[in-house]
């Protein structure tokens, strides 16, 4: 008998239903379809007692919501595989960035944030490599997943970049596990917050001077396009120019690799993609019940992106200069 015909028979029992050996056999045979139903839906937002619902109009037996908590919960060792899965230093490219998601807990709702690294190689291949649920970004809480990568085999000896969002606890983090490697800071990160701290009359023209310098022939044009951008907003906005000027190296990083590659370089917009399905997978529950299910919803997620990537490379990463 399977492992999920077990548990369906314990369900009728603790009923108080008897199979012939017949109806025993079929409730065997669809057993495993029946939990991939389960968990399926459970994966597409569906709460467990509405589960229970949905199955019961395809079979002729109502499942009860803690059934179907039971039944996820085999997604638990499947997370942990995922965590402790050896890594080989390969990768090219890393990118970094974090989603906030909401949970219910005793205290109240309260909301996490999930810290995931996305790999490419020069080949174009692709991978979501860790996810860590944790209570904030700063240093410390970054260097847990960095740290948790290194040991698990990402050395970083073939690593060319790092893009990151504009956290300086990530920037922190980093100088302590790939100190020496180029870290390029995303440019939407940080077009969003020059541009929070504008006057609406100054929005379009702060805006066109800022993109001029991500969008220059060149690290020399871009520079120069910042020093045009110091000159001209200076007196008005000099926290900007200031925190600008701080962190520009971080900004051009990405001009130091082959021309074909700045758009995908300069920004975490290829991670921000897998943060879209995310959010539509989990609008639905309005909150996770546990931190247990976030994880286990993140992961079907990722996986899933993971399978689906390895017939479709990124072909940008492969082209000629």
């Amino acid at each position: 008998m399977t492992r999920f015909g077990t548990i369906w028979l314990r369900i009728a029992r603790s009923r108080g239903k008897s199979f012939l050996p017949e109806a025993l056999e079929k409730l065997q045979c669809r057993a495993p379809e029946l939990a991939m139903l389960i968990r399926e839906a459970f994966l597409r937002g569906i709460s467990t007692r509405q589960v229970g619902r949905v199955v019961a109009t395809l079979t002729s037996e109502t499942v009860r919501a803690q059934t179907v908590s039971n039944l996820t919960r085999d997604l638990d060792a499947a997370v942990r595989q995922f965590h402790q899965a050896q890594l080989k230093d390969e990768w090219a490219y890393l990118f970094l960035d974090g989603v906030s998601l909401r949970v219910r807990q005793p205290a109240g709702r309260t909301r996490v944030q999930m810290l995931v690294a996305y790999g490419v190689r020069q080949d174009g291949t692709r991978q979501l490599l860790a996810f860590l649920r944790t209570r904030g970004e700063g240093q410390a809480h970054w260097e847990a997943p960095l740290g948790d990568l290194h040991r698990r085999g990402l050395k970083g000896d073939k690593l060319l970049l790092i893009a990151t969002d504009g956290c300086p606890g990530l920037a922190a983090a980093l100088q302590t596990v790939y100190p020496r490697v180029a870290h390029q800071r995303c440019w939407v990160h940080k077009m969003r917050n020059i541009l929070d701290k504008v006057r609406k009359r100054d929005y379009d023209a702060v805006k066109t001077n800022a993109q001029a310098i991500y969008l220059a022939q060149g690290r020399r044009q871009a520079k120069a396009a910042f020093r045009a951008l110091a000159r001209r907003w200076q007196r008005e906005y000099p926290t900007v120019v200031k925190q600008l000027r701080r962190d520009l190296p971080e900004r051009l990083a990405c001009f130091a690799f082959p021309k074909h590659l700045w758009r995908q370089l300069r920004t975490t917009n290829i991670i921000e993609r897998c943060f879209v399905e995310v959010r539509r997978r989990t609008r639905s529950m309005v909150c996770f019940v546990n931190v247990q299910s976030v994880d286990r919803i993140i992961y079907s997620i990722f996986q899933g992106f993971n399978l689906e990537w390895k017939t479709r490379t990124l072909r940008v990463f492969t082209q000629a200069a």
